[in-house]
């Protein structure tokens, strides 16, 4: 048998394949540790700026000195420690939290129903633990103390998701289509509850505290029940991230992800339910903060592409950056006065929604002409 020689075009052109394969992983790497070096500083100016400006340098200081590495003289107040540890920390840390997740969950939102509209509140939660929290605020109920409101609002986003769920099947196979259609209805039946709640209640300040929550926001946070959205944040990512492949396979279609071996129906179905109980979490602990699951997937797919086991990481560390800032700049921008996160998110993914409207109405509309 005699050898094939390979043509000098072929040899350029595995050539050129093989070399653009470790240029896009160096590329991914340096992507991931930009982002998480600009997570770091954002978190600590965070916490520095503030009403009380706390040096980053004392930051550190006053953090490693609560767990017990003094490398430096502990010069500060015990005021400003205060402030760091129990008032700005916290925040911060769940402006990160809520800010990976939403991301997160609404990446994997738009490759389940292959829709770039998606967001993680598609299945009506957010109306459920809006409602959970309008029952606490209104008739006052502390059974469980200070966590009984992100309590009531996670019991009211699992409520939520157990009665789309049985909608949706009640019609017979589950499907994306009858998911979303019945989240959307059972949001504006919980969302009329809710309003009805609001107009038989005798007490006008109650309405300005629904308000308050339901445009979202971070403070009021502890150490105490900053675990629970950050183990949910762990548990999304950690089950989506080994679950990525077949997210790719959705990007193909249907047909093609069965063809290699998925069953659609039941994958979906077992990620609306983990990705709603995530964002059940993240609404309990934040109220409903729009728009961060809509902006963040798709411009780190400008960065890192379409392949799930990228994005869902940058996706994550961008969300965290996103937040922080945008946590900042309610405290700050009227400040004494706080302006809810949500109102801020809403500000800058409003014209993002209307452009991507937009754009993927043109782009329909060329696929039809050609």
């Amino acid at each position: 048998m005699t050898a094939t020689a390979a043509s000098p075009a072929t040899t350029r052109q595995d050539s050129k394949v093989s070399d653009e394969q470790p240029r896009s992983g160096r590329s991914f790497a340096l992507t991931l540790s930009v982002l998480a070096v600009l997570l770091v500083v954002s978190a600590t100016a965070a916490v520095a700026i503030g009403s009380v400006r706390v040096p980053p340098g004392q930051v550190w200081g006053i953090v490693t000195h609560a767990v017990g590495l003094d490398w430096a003289d502990p010069v500060w107040s015990r005021a400003r420690e205060t402030i760091v540890l129990d008032v700005r920390a916290p925040r911060v840390l769940l402006g990160a939290v809520t800010g990976a997740g939403l991301a997160v969950v609404g990446t994997a939102m738009q490759a389940l129903v292959r829709n770039p509209l998606a967001e993680p509140y598609l299945l009506g939660v957010s109306s459920g633990a809006s409602l959970g929290a309008v029952v606490v605020i209104v008739f006052g109920v502390t059974l469980f103390g200070a966590v009984s409101l992100p309590l009531s609002a996670f019991l009211g986003a699992l409520a939520t998701l157990l009665l789309v769920y049985a909608t949706a099947r009640a019609g017979g196979r589950v499907t994306s289509v009858r998911l979303v259609l019945s989240g959307v209805a059972i949001a504006a039946v919980l969302t009329a509850l809710m309003n009805v709640l609001l107009l038989i209640s005798e007490r006008g300040n109650e309405a300005r505290a629904v308000l308050a929550w339901t445009l979202g926001g971070l403070g009021g946070v502890n150490w105490g029940t900053l675990w629970l959205p950050a183990v949910a944040l762990a548990l999304g990512i950690g089950v989506l991230l080994v679950q990525a492949r077949s997210l790719n396979l959705l990007l193909a279609g249907e047909e093609a992800a069965t063809t290699m071996g998925l069953d659609v129906a039941r994958f979906r179905a077992r990620m609306f339910v983990l990705l709603s109980l995530v964002t059940g979490v993240l609404v309990a602990a934040a109220g409903p903060i729009g728009f961060v699951g809509l902006i963040l997937p798709h411009l780190v797919r400008l960065f890192v592409g379409g392949d799930h086991r990228r994005v869902l990481p940058t996706a994550a560390l961008a969300g965290a950056v996103f937040l922080i800032w945008a946590d900042v700049a309610a405290r700050t921008v009227a400040a004494p006065m706080e302006i809810p996160v949500g109102v801020l998110t809403a500000l800058c993914g409003g014209p993002f929604f209307l452009w991507l409207m937009r754009r993927d109405a043109r782009r329909k509309t060329e696929e039809g002409v050609a």
